[in-house]
Protein backbone atom coordinates (compact mmCIF):
# COMPACT_ATOMS: atom_id res chain seq x y z
CA UNK A 1 0.00 0.00 0.00
CA UNK A 2 1.38 3.40 -0.97
CA UNK A 3 1.87 6.25 1.46
CA UNK A 4 -1.00 8.21 -0.08
CA UNK A 5 -3.38 5.22 0.14
CA UNK A 6 -2.31 4.65 3.72
CA UNK A 7 -3.02 8.29 4.57
CA UNK A 8 -6.39 8.30 2.77
CA UNK A 9 -7.50 5.24 4.77
CA UNK A 10 -6.41 6.67 8.12
CA UNK A 11 -8.92 7.89 10.66
CA UNK A 12 -7.36 11.35 10.54
CA UNK A 13 -7.95 11.66 6.78
CA UNK A 14 -11.47 10.33 7.14
CA UNK A 15 -12.21 12.96 9.79
CA UNK A 16 -10.64 15.81 7.82
CA UNK A 17 -12.73 14.96 4.76
CA UNK A 18 -16.00 14.45 6.62
CA UNK A 19 -18.57 17.19 7.09
CA UNK A 20 -17.42 17.66 10.69
CA UNK A 21 -13.79 17.97 9.55
CA UNK A 22 -14.67 20.53 6.93
CA UNK A 23 -16.63 22.59 9.46
CA UNK A 24 -13.70 22.33 11.90
CA UNK A 25 -11.28 23.64 9.26
CA UNK A 26 -13.60 26.53 8.43
CA UNK A 27 -13.96 27.46 12.12
CA UNK A 28 -10.18 27.22 12.66
CA UNK A 29 -9.58 29.42 9.60
CA UNK A 30 -12.08 32.03 10.77
CA UNK A 31 -10.57 31.94 14.27
CA UNK A 32 -7.07 32.54 12.93
CA UNK A 33 -8.32 35.40 10.78
CA UNK A 34 -10.14 36.92 13.75
CA UNK A 35 -7.10 36.55 15.99
CA UNK A 36 -4.93 38.10 13.31
CA UNK A 37 -7.40 40.95 12.88
CA UNK A 38 -7.14 41.68 16.60
CA UNK A 39 -3.35 41.91 16.18
CA UNK A 40 -3.49 43.61 12.76
CA UNK A 41 -1.11 46.39 13.73
CA UNK A 42 1.67 43.87 14.28
CA UNK A 43 3.31 41.72 11.61
CA UNK A 44 2.20 38.57 13.43
CA UNK A 45 -1.44 39.61 12.96
CA UNK A 46 -0.99 39.84 9.21
CA UNK A 47 0.68 36.42 9.17
CA UNK A 48 -2.15 34.91 11.22
CA UNK A 49 -4.76 36.33 8.86
CA UNK A 50 -2.92 34.94 5.82
CA UNK A 51 -2.47 31.56 7.51
CA UNK A 52 -6.17 31.47 8.39
CA UNK A 53 -7.13 31.68 4.74
CA UNK A 54 -5.61 28.24 4.04
CA UNK A 55 -7.84 26.09 6.30
CA UNK A 56 -10.83 28.32 5.56
CA UNK A 57 -10.60 27.79 1.81
CA UNK A 58 -9.61 24.13 2.15
CA UNK A 59 -12.72 23.44 4.22
CA UNK A 60 -14.99 25.55 2.03
CA UNK A 61 -13.85 23.96 -1.23
CA UNK A 62 -13.42 20.39 0.10
CA UNK A 63 -9.67 20.27 -0.46
CA UNK A 64 -7.19 18.14 1.46
CA UNK A 65 -3.85 19.97 1.69
CA UNK A 66 -1.96 17.12 3.38
CA UNK A 67 -2.78 14.39 0.85
CA UNK A 68 -0.88 15.92 -2.13
CA UNK A 69 2.21 16.25 0.06
CA UNK A 70 2.11 12.44 0.31
CA UNK A 71 1.40 11.93 -3.41
CA UNK A 72 -2.37 11.59 -3.04
CA UNK A 73 -5.37 13.39 -4.51
CA UNK A 74 -6.25 16.99 -3.70
CA UNK A 75 -10.03 16.85 -3.48
CA UNK A 76 -11.90 15.43 -0.54
CA UNK A 77 -14.14 13.46 -2.90
CA UNK A 78 -11.15 11.53 -4.24
CA UNK A 79 -9.75 10.96 -0.75
CA UNK A 80 -13.11 9.57 0.39
CA UNK A 81 -13.24 7.30 -2.68
CA UNK A 82 -9.86 5.80 -1.80
CA UNK A 83 -10.76 5.42 1.87
CA UNK A 84 -14.00 3.61 0.96
CA UNK A 85 -12.28 0.98 -1.22
CA UNK A 86 -12.15 -2.50 0.33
Amino acid sequence: MSTSDSFCRSGFARFLNSVAGRITRIVVGLSLIGWGFALREDASGIVLMMAGVVPLLAGAFDLCIISPLLGGPVTGTEVRAISDKP
